[in-house]
């Protein structure tokens, strides 16, 4: 099951149907009905119904009930609950539903019966993104519970999250997954009023809205120091997105390398690119021509990184110890491969679905805050 992309308010969905498509409603003649039928709807239903076909053109469950020659709530149970109608009413109503192409109104479903089965993930970005594993766990997981992921990115300005949270939470999902956990007071307020289960991921608080799984930026980046240091790096520098996470990593190896070592940091705006990595480097060679190693907050600006040392003749890591985040998968391809944290997205995603899940269904306690860690991967750039 594919998960469903937006990037801003949800207003329509647009459907583009190929030339060689049949029309909505040509229907094959054996189940059409006798005309003398007798239409137990009240003359308002029948009016509604006309109403709701004009002024949309959709197949209504009224339109399958007058074409299988049953009332709508035979419809509604062979939808629903197949094993209320006979055989031959249920072929009769799924056959109609096949050439109808018929599409249950979920969100009037949800609201009678209290219940949604759509989960919404908010991640700031995609192309090429550490939070592609989390989505495709989160996907498959909650398709095997029965529900369905929509996703938002939102992505790393945080008016941009109020916006779509504005959009979503009205539409009463079952479960929200967002990433991070600074949000405006506006987010949290309407959040924690709304009563829908909520997952904070890929960052760690004491004070979770609601449930979280993640780990810590902080130690990440003393990680990284520490690393360094134990293979001989004096003269480090940092290159790093400008996102808050990515900060936060970036000051906590500066503070343990020692701030008296007047470490130079260039931020580039999130999300960051190749070229950002390349021309990081140049500038700091420009400015400090004797540094020594680099710590990088995405992998991807170490990769730049090491483009733009192999094009100056710079060996690595003899000369230039570089350090990535994220362990994205051409990481063990680059020349040399690279040394880089790892975080294990796809558990992320398996947790935050299982607590998302366990506590829409009402099952046992559910942990509420899960620390992942991080791994540091040896490879030869280090």
């Amino acid at each position: 099951m594919l998960p469903v992309y937006v990037t801003g308010n949800i207003a329509a969905i647009v459907v583009c149907f190929c030339d060689n498509c049949q029309p909505p409603f040509q229907f094959d003649k054996k189940f059409l009905v006798n005309k003398t039928r007798i239409d137990s709807s009240t003359p308002a239903e029948r009016a509604a119904s006309r109403r709701a076909r004009k002024s949309t053109g959709r197949v209504t469950l009224s339109d399958l009930a007058a074409l299988v020659g049953v009332t709508k709530v035979t419809v509604s149970r062979a939808l629903n609950t197949p094993d209320l109608v006979s055989v031959d009413t249920l072929e009769r109503v799924r056959e109609a539903v096949r050439q109808t192409g018929y599409t249950p109104d979920l969100i009037a479903g949800s609201l009678a019966s209290n219940r949604s089965r759509l989960i919404v993930a908010l991640i700031p970005a995609m192309a090429g993104s550490v939070f592609q594993e989390t989505v495709a766990a989160l996907t498959n997981e909650l398709a095997a519970a029965g529900y369905q992921l929509l996703i938002g990115q939102s992505g790393y300005d945080e008016s941009r999250e109020d916006a779509l949270l504005d959009a979503v939470v009205g539409r009463r999902p079952a479960g929200i997954v967002l990433t991070g956990v600074i949000h405006s007071e506006h987010v949290r307020q309407k959040l924690q009023a709304s009563g829908i289960p909520v997952v904070e991921t890929w960052d760690i608080t004491r004070a979770p809205l609601d449930m979280l799984v993640g780990f810590s930026h902080q130690k990440v980046g003393k990680a990284a120091a520490h690393y360094l240091q134990t293979r001989g790096a004096q003269r480090p520098a940092v290159v790093t997105p400008s996102d808050r996470r990515a900060q936060v990593r970036a000051q906590a190896f500066v503070k343990a390398f020692g701030p008296a070592t007047g470490i130079p940091v260039i931020s580039v705006e999130s999300p960051a690119n190749l070229g950002d990595g390349r021309r990081a480097l140049s500038a700091l060679l420009d400015q400090h021509p004797d540094i020594d190693a680099v710590f990088c907050g995405a992998d991807i600006l170490a990769l730049g990184l090491l483009m733009e040392a192999r094009s100056r003749g710079l060996p690595v890591p003899q000369q230039l110890r570089v350090i990535g985040y994220g362990d994205q998968n051409f990481a063990p391809d680059t020349d040399p491969p690279l040394t880089t944290i790892r975080i294990d997205g796809t558990r992320i995603g398996k947790l935050a679905a299982s607590m998302l899940v366990e506590k829409i269904e009402g099952s046992a306690e559910t942990q509420r805050i899960v620390d992942v860690g991080f791994t540091l991967v040896e490879r030869d750039s280090a």
